[in-house]
């Protein structure tokens, strides 16, 4: 009756994520704490409360992309699906939205290089 015990794969500690230009770069705890954080020099230049709120933003979707890889691991380790929902963890289909939407709201570029004349 001794078989193996059965193990869950390790868990990351660190999850990096970067901007859409790669211009930007967080490592983050799974609560989404920056471990590290690189920004190009360019982005040091501008609006300063710009660059927090980019860089608050990146930390945001780190910690919710570490929940879906949570949820996922949790589900392939045989939790019910009952337990799962109760969790709070994120769906990739939640996570996707919220980042669309963040996407939406932070644009920093101008819809159109054209000025009324």
């Amino acid at each position: 009756m001794g078989g193996k015990p059965v193990t869950a794969p390790d868990f990351p500690t660190e999850f990096t994520l970067s901007s859409r230009t790669g211009s930007m770069v967080v490592t983050t705890t799974e609560q989404g704490l920056p471990l590290a954080i690189s920004v190009e020099r360019d982005h040091l230049r501008g609006d300063p409360e710009l660059l927090a709120a980019d860089l608050l933003r990146l930390c945001r979707q780190s910690a919710a992309r570490a929940g879906v890889e949570r949820r996922a691991q949790l589900r392939a380790a045989g939790l019910a699906p009952e337990l799962l929902a109760l969790t709070g963890l994120p769906t990739t289909e939640e996570v996707t939205r919220q980042e669309y939407a963040e996407e939406q709201e932070y644009e920093t570029e101008p819809d159109s290089w054209l000025r009324p004349i």
